[in-house]
């Protein structure tokens, strides 16, 4: 069973920004757009290549590489080269910070 791991302090994190944090040898990008954080895997389901330094669009991130779109909000993959959705995590804020775990094996 998977343990929640502290990211960073949720009001260190501006809306607009994101920062990539080892979740159980994970890595998972967390954003906070509109006050909100959402945790999805910080990798293009394309090619395996890392998305956090992409652009973000609104709640979309675009892949760097190849220009793949994915929601931030629920991983879904919104335009090609990318056909499969990128894996979405539980977040929760806990006394001030934010907490991610992957339950993908619990």
């Amino acid at each position: 069973m998977s343990d929640w791991v502290d990211v960073i302090a949720e009001r260190a994190l501006a809306d607009g920004e994101r920062i990539v944090a080892d979740v159980d040898g994970t890595d998972v990008a967390v954003f906070k757009i509109d006050g909100a954080c959402y945790a999805i895997e910080d990798v293009c389901t394309h090619d395996g290549a890392e998305i956090a330094s992409g652009v973000l669009d609104g709640d979309e991130i675009i892949c760097p590489r190849h220009g793949a779109r994915f929601c931030v909000k629920t991983g879904a993959v919104k335009s090609a080269p990318a056909y499969e959705d990128v894996a979405c995590f539980p977040l929760r804020i806990e006394n001030g910070v934010i907490q991610v775990k992957d339950d993908r094996w619990d």
